[in-house]
């Protein structure tokens, strides 16, 4: 039984399967081999997937995303020794399982994630999701700003997400932060995107993506001034306001990221990545997402290992010192 396995503790926190007495390739696939949420009482951090992927607007797949991104999870270890924290032994955190959503009805599939978000958010202090297509951000964001007011969304991906709608269609992966906008749950002066690149569809897109409250650091910025540079202009524009993190996994790369569904060239290496989300320690992070991973196109887990690690830093910046 999964149940039976031995698992690593630290004082009142039940942490990982221990990797020295079960081999990393046996057992349930919970993220990082983690307890799932009904073995454990007080959670200060859920894991939570949203197989959803009815928003896509080219490679459908990101549905299947979480089971991926979980079973890429399974070498990660009890301590990081970038930032010296102990992810799993300072916080409590569990695998909250999957929030099942329409695949055949987007409206009430985003009003079935906000329903499932707010219920789990009820028994955890924070959240992290995975994804699943962009979408599942807007539901999300309702959650986040029903606890902490607007939020401010540091935003990382090739692509603006702020378009209208497709298709006379207001409810997709390309619309999700308009929407949030719109709705007010966002800081319209704490907001911003890094890692964009790629074409638009008209200049016009930067000028409305503008009005809606983001700031844009772009690959190219990236590139020009580094990770450093990412890291002074989102410390300068969020400054102590509750930061919700949403990641793309395509602002990566598809050199370092091919399992996605709109791959753009020019994007962050893994490693710049890690190291912007190593800056957050001190930063109010309320949520976060990590969406895109589309399966179907990853190669020997190439995105999902990228992914999971994202995660394990983001759990590493929410850990206690």
């Amino acid at each position: 039984m999964e149940n039976s396995l031995p698992r690593l503790l630290t004082g009142d926190v039940v942490g990982q399967v221990d990797a020295t007495q079960v081999p990393r390739y046996a057992g349930l696939g919970t993220f990082a081999r983690l307890p799932f949420i009904d073995e454990v009482s007080d959670v200060d951090v859920a894991l939570v997937g949203i197989p959803f992927d009815t928003g896509v607007s080219y490679r459908p797949g990101a549905r299947f995303g979480p089971s991926h991104v979980r079973e890429s999870s399974r070498l990660l270890r009890p301590f990081n020794p970038a930032g010296s924290k102990s992810p799993f032994a300072s916080q409590q955190v569990a695998d909250a399982g999957d929030i099942a959503a329409n695949p055949f009805h987007i409206e009430e599939a985003i009003t079935q994630i906000e329903r499932g978000s707010r219920e789990l958010h009820e028994r955890a202090k924070r959240l992290i999701t995975i994804g699943g297509d962009h979408t599942i951000a807007l539901p999300l964001l309702r959650t986040m700003a029903a606890n902490h007011g607007p939020i401010s969304v540091v935003h990382f991906d090739a692509h603006l997400d702020t378009w209208d709608s497709y298709f006379g269609e207001d409810y997709t992966h390309g619309t999700p932060f308009r929407r949030a906008s719109e709705e007010g749950l966002i800081d319209k002066e704490g907001s911003m995107h890094v890692g964009i690149r790629g074409p638009l569809y008209s200049s016009k897109d930067l000028d409305q993506d503008k009005s809606l409250g983001f700031e844009i650091f772009s690959s190219v910025e990236f590139e020009d001034i580094g990770a450093q540079g990412a890291i002074d202009k989102i410390r300068e524009r969020v400054q102590n306001r509750p930061m919700y993190v949403s990641i793309d996994i395509d602002v990566l790369d598809p050199s370092h990221a091919p399992g996605t569904g709109t791959p753009e060239a020019g994007g962050l290496t893994s490693r710049e990545l890690l190291k912007v989300i190593r800056s957050f320690g001190a930063m109010n992070i309320v949520g976060a997402d990590v969406v895109e991973v589309a399966p179907a196109y990853d190669h020997a887990q190439m995105t999902g290992i990228a992914a999971s690690h994202v995660i394990y830093d983001l759990l590493s910046v929410m850990a206690p010192s």
